[in-house]
């Protein structure tokens, strides 16, 4: 599995405004901006992140994954 494949998943899947992966022997660090995590817990919204991956997930293609997620408004006030 490598990175591309992630984001180009999770863009069309769930219609993020950007998604940021890096990767380090399959352990996969990802960055989540969309305002599909409006009014959402961060469980919820590492929900929403890992379900069109867990079938990568399931089949070890992805062996560990770390999720940060943002609205467009609070990714807005972080980058400040």
């Amino acid at each position: 599995m490598n990175r591309k494949k992630i984001i180009s998943i999770l863009k069309e899947k769930l219609n993020l405004k950007d998604v940021y992966v890096t990767e380090d022997n399959n352990h996969f660090k990802i960055t989540a901006i969309g305002n599909i995590f409006q009014g959402l817990t961060q469980v919820k919204r590492q929900q929403i992140i890992y379900k069109p991956l867990v079938n990568m997930i399931t089949e070890n293609k992805i062996h560990a994954v770390s999720i940060k997620s943002y609205t467009l408004e609070e990714w807005d006030k972080n980058e400040k």
